[in-house]
Formats: structure tokens, sequence, C-alpha cells
């Protein structure tokens, strides 16, 4: 497993599932698709999002910033 930032290239829109999938090892895709069908369960998964947003290095500056 890699380390979790969001990646630059491949972001649909703050490329928390980019950083997801490249963390699991699965593709872009298939952790857009499980988050859409999340979306119809009851709970709080664009404030998760969001604060992933806010949460997640950058994946230039999470280099940048590397012990």
């Amino acid at each position: 497993m890699s380390r979790l930032a969001r990646p630059t290239n491949g972001r649909m829109i703050g490329g928390v599932c980019a950083a997801l999938a490249r963390r699991f090892g699965t593709s872009a895709t298939t952790m857009r698709v499980i988050f859409l069908l999340s979306c119809l369960l009851p709970g709080p998964q664009f404030l998760l999002y969001i604060a992933l947003w806010i949460l997640l290095p950058s994946e230039d500056k999470a280099a940048r910033t590397a012990w």
C-alpha cells in the first residue's frame, strides 16, 4: 500500500477517490462507483469526502514535506 495523498494526475474533483484507490490497490473508477453507490445509503458521505479533501495533502506537497 502506498502513502495516502491526493494525486496530481487522474483527479476528477478533489482526488480523494483516486487517492483511496491508489492506497487500496483498485482502480479510480471502481472507487468512484463505490462512492456513488454509497450515496444511496443514509450517512455523511459528502461531509466525509469534503473532510478528506481538506485533510489529505496533495501529492506534490506531501513529497516536499517528507521526513
